[in-house]
């Protein structure tokens, strides 16, 4: 047992503190005269502790207590019964949160008293500080869960009524608390089931929530007395994310399925503050097979040895040699030599399962795994820097492990350990780190960890933001070498929140070693971006990395070809888009294994031939395989695309056509498809052969027809595809197959089937959206129409807006007769003669319905398509010179886009030369610029002025046309 002299001649300086502190103390009201006999002693304590000052003179009727002195030596007070005395009588929460704090302050002075005097041993200090704590937890537990159960009844289980188990974490769980500290705790109960006996049964999960958020707030909250102990939850399973209670059955899961060896290494001083006899065995066999291995657990010392230089990194780089419980040699170094022989060895020696340090530093001794010198030094060593702990923070009941930077904090802790002055201290402390240290060095080696203690000027800082468990503070001044702090900030916090994130996650603990390799070297190629854009950057990747930080394979992959990671951060830096592409579907992340390809699609009449050779390597009688691999090779086609748009290797036309032209290829394989379920089903229909035509699979009597984006070559990223299917089979004689059906009814099958191959969502997702509402009738009509039928609606009955749909509408695939049959009806439909003016009040009344229903109420933004000046507007004026002109000029209908309608235009000077161009442009630009917002996820353009010219033009031709 360490003994220290008691303090006395303190110096002039602590005694005229003492003394004011005493003068305060008289001028209360309820101060007893008979107190100026203790003078002396009060004014010595009052000198070594503004802590016990102030409580006495808050409150008077403490003074006597803390006078009297511990009864017997060594005996912890019963802590439990009196609490439970005081709390006999108490009837509300309020109540209840002034009875713990004073009782807390009362008892928290009087343990200060004898320790400031060095009339108890440290030993027996940490013992009744952790006994204190231990009380008024499980007390204000107990109070709490009786006034819950007066209106919601008690959880009852297998084995009669269910307590909430409370682990104590930590110094806590080892019974050596100190003085000024948080308390961390994890919450259990048995079984799930309903309450019983009140007057509302809840869940008993419901039922330990509420109690274990009322112990919080008892505990946690700041009164006008103070609080009792900060409360940390964090190492509970899933960390902050995860349930503040949880069943004992999940509990086993987590840690069965999900535990961390660091878990396991903090769970060693985890101990129950509240067993009983009836479930309590239960949690214990739980928690032991987790923490303790069959065999000597040398499996651990990786983990170990990882745990040890960070720790190192941690001393070095943030030079903690004032702070004696992180700095080198500090209290932290000799938990961490019991704690891990304890963690390899107390599988095969059950003793060693206790949650003390010193009781364990005792039986490795014993055990001859310690040397008899060494470890008697270490505890030595130990139980002087735990001294010095508690005086420092019984100076005011701070938590600080950090050596006095005043003078009077150093004459009361030279005072307390009995040396002449402050550089007599440092020696001594020089002497005991010196030795805990030396152990720590000893205990697994020098081979740790040798990714972390790589010599690389860059990564290093790095590794310590990702590694070390740093403050926001700390983490934004380790940044401050790329960013400044209007910078550093939202770096520091999404970082932050991505490491609280993976508490709760299945990572394991493979992926969470590769992950944290990775993740220096990601901060690293985001840092030497701009710094304006590293924080959106984070964002991005590190939404990538939630979506496959329980895919090892993937971390792998970025880890090991850093081409590959550089090409994410390219990708998601420059697009939201493709971030969410990416997050949602990372097989696309093979696609960056070749950063030349990635930006160099496919050509546009290849897209056909790479579709077959991806469809060859499929089962093709498997077809969820065959759905699959469709949307697996659009979504890879499509991530080349927008690389190569955002590289500025597309432009915009060119970014159309690739995602038309891969639409169209699609749209050939789902049909190709379709036609060979059907036909094994059902057998061919009788359709018309033409003797001419190639035989081919698509030329038997059936079309898709492109309308919109798809017809006019302007498809954008997860643009819907508009489409109207078409035949020309006039028999009613039935299909040639086992199962035979008229042929009618096949074609309209055939596009039931193509409509649920389109749709259909798969692990990669649906393919395309699909719009069926051009076709004849829209909704209400067939899904597929006869050629005939087709022509006749568009003759008779289809309105003007249809016939302005019509401009944009191209075959797609199929047969060559229905292809022809098809521009013969459209040209023959938009080459009528009209009137003009009943066709212009029709276009405009279309468009100012259309900008009302879909038009942007935003004053600050601009809506592309909607909006006055916009895409719809050009879209409209070409529309309408198509059905107003064509009959004269009937190359207008020759093309479905309107850059090329346009150029038309200008040939037959319909239009000028000015008002085309200016069109042209506008129509361009505004698509370049949808183009980019929706790779960035926004809704509308921003209204700064630079669309404005174009805006003003497209208006004033407008207005030519339908106004004047």
């Amino acid at each position: 047992m360490q003994t220290f002299p008691i303090p006395e001649n303190l110096s002039p300086a602590l005694m005229a503190i003492g003394e004011r502190h005493w003068q305060e103390l008289t001028e209360r009201d309820l101060f007893d005269p008979t107190w100026h006999a203790h003078k002396a002693q009060l004014c010595q304590v009052f000198a070594l502790s503004d802590f016990v000052a102030r409580q006495c003179i808050q409150h008077p009727h403490f003074v006597q207590a803390i006078l009297t002195p511990f009864s017997h030596e060594g005996k912890t007070p019963e802590y439990k019964t009196l609490l439970a005395a005081e709390l006999r009588d108490v009837t509300s929460e309020e109540q209840l949160h002034k009875t713990l704090r004073l009782f807390r302050h009362l008892h928290m002075a009087r343990i200060t008293l004898a320790d400031i005097t060095n009339q108890q041993s440290i030993e027996d200090s940490l013992t009744r500080v952790s006994a204190l704590s231990q009380a008024l937890i499980v007390q204000a537990s107990q109070w709490l869960r009786t006034e819950l159960a007066k209106r919601f009844g008690l959880p009852m289980g297998s084995l009669g009524e269910q307590p909430m188990y409370i682990i104590g974490m930590g110094k806590l769980g080892g019974r050596e608390l100190n003085f000024s500290s948080d308390i961390d705790l994890i919450f259990t109960y048995p079984e799930q089931g309903m309450t019983q006996g009140g007057r509302k049964s809840i869940e008993h999960q419901q039922f330990f929530t509420k109690l274990a958020q009322k112990l919080i707030t008892a505990l946690h909250h700041i009164t006008v007395d103070g609080q009792v102990y900060r409360v940390d939850m964090r190492l509970r399973p899933f960390g902050e994310s995860g349930p503040l209670v949880m069943h004992f059955a999940a509990m086993e899961d987590y840690y069965q399925e999900q535990g961390r060896e660091w878990e396991r290494y903090a769970m060693v001083k985890g101990r129950v503050l509240n067993p009983d006899e009836t479930y309590y065995p239960e949690i214990a066999d739980i928690l032991r097979p987790f923490i303790y291995r069959r065999y000597l657990d040398y499996s651990a010392l990786d983990s170990l040895r990882k745990m040890k230089a960070m720790i190192k990194k941690e001393v070095r780089r943030r030079q903690l040699s004032n702070n004696i419980k992180l700095g080198q040699g500090g209290i932290r170094e000799a938990e961490f030599i019991v704690q891990s022989l304890q963690l390899i060895r107390g599988g095969r020696e059950p003793a060693l399962q206790e949650q003390g340090l010193l009781h364990n530093l005792q039986l490795l001794i014993d055990m001859e795994i310690l040397p008899s010198k060494d470890a008697t030094a270490l505890k030595h060593s130990y139980l002087w820097l735990r001294k010095v702990e508690h005086c420092l923070q019984q100076f005011d009941d701070k938590q600080t492990q950090v050596l006095p930077d005043n003078d009077i904090d150093k004459l009361r802790l030279c005072a307390i350990l009995g040396v002449k002055d402050y550089q007599q201290f440092s020696a001594q402390l020089a002497e005991h780190t010196g030795v805990i240290h030396e152990q720590f060095l000893l205990l697994i080696g020098e081979d740790a960890a040798p990714e972390l203690d790589k010599d690389d000027d860059a990564l290093s800082p790095l590794e310590d933001l990702w590694l070390l468990p740093l403050s926001s503070d700390e983490r934004e001044e380790l940044l401050g070498q790329w960013l400044n702090q209007e910078q550093a900030q939202p770096f520091s916090h999404a970082l932050g929140e991505f490491a609280d994130s993976l508490s709760a996650s299945r990572i394991g603990q493979r992926g969470e070693n590769i992950l944290n390799k990775l993740i220096p070297q990601l901060l690293l190629i985001i840092l030497q971006q701009s710094p304006d854009t590293a924080s959106q950057s984070l964002n991005r990747c590190l939404q990538v990395f939630r979506a496959i930080y329980g895919r090892t394979a993937y971390l792998d992959l970025l880890f090991e070809n850093q081409g590959a990671l550089k090409q994410l951060v390219s990708l998601c830096s420059s697009s939201p888009w493709v971030t969410d592409q990416i997050s949602r579907f990372p097989l696309l992340l093979d696609e960056l294994l070749n950063p030349a390809q990635l930006v160099n699609p496919t050509a546009l009449n290849e897209y056909n031939a790479e579709l077959r050779l991806a469809m060859l390597r499929v089962d093709e009688s498997d077809l969820e395989q065959q759905m699959e691999a469709l949307r697996q090779f659009k979504l890879c086609q499509q991530l080349k695309i927008a690389a190569a748009d955002t590289t500025g290797v597309l432009p915009v036309m060119k970014v159309s056509d690739h995602l038309t032209f891969l639409a169209q290829s699609i749209i050939r394989q789902v049909v190709n498809l379709a036609w060979q379920q059907m036909t094994e089903k059902y057998g061919e229909p009788d359709y018309p052969h033409d003797p001419t035509e190639q035989h081919d699979m698509l030329s038997r009597g059936f079309a898709v027809i492109g309308y919109g984006k798809l017809g006019g070559y302007e498809l954008g990223y997860g643009s819907d595809l508009d489409l109207v299917f078409l035949h020309n089979c006039t028999s009613r004689a039935p299909t040639n197959g086992p199962k035979a059906i008229e042929s009618g009814l096949f074609y309209l099958k055939l596009a039931q089937r193509i409509l649920h191959l389109f749709n259909t969502k798969t692990a990669s997702g649906h393919l395309y959206e699909v719009d069926m509402r051009l076709r004849p009738s829209g909704n209400a009509g067939l899904l597929v129409c006869h050629i005939d039928g087709f022509s006749e609606y568009q003759t008779q009955t289809a309105w003007t807006w249809e016939h302005q749909a019509l401009t944009r509408a191209r075959f797609i695939v199929g047969s060559p007769n229905l292809a022809q049959a098809f521009s013969v009806v459209r040209h023959q439909i938009l080459a009528q003669k009209r009137d003009l003016k009943p066709l212009q009040e029709s276009v405009t009344q279309m468009r100012e319905k259309m900008r009302k229903h879909l038009g942007s109420s935003s004053k600050t933004g601009f809506d592309l398509k909607q909006d006055s000046g916009g895409i719809a507007d050009i879209e409209f004026i070409v529309q309408y010179y198509v059905l107003a002109y064509a009959w004269e000029y009937p190359a207008l209908t020759k093309w479905p886009d309107n850059v090329r309608i346009l150029a038309q235009l200008k040939a037959s000077e319909l239009l000028s030369s000015q008002d085309t161009e200016l069109l042209a442009e506008a129509y361009l630009t505004y698509r370049n610029t949808n183009h980019r917002l929706v790779l960035q996820q926004a809704e509308q353009a921003p209204d700064g002025g630079e669309f404005s010219a174009l805006r003003d033009g497209v208006v004033r031709i407008w207005q030519q046309i339908f106004v004047s």
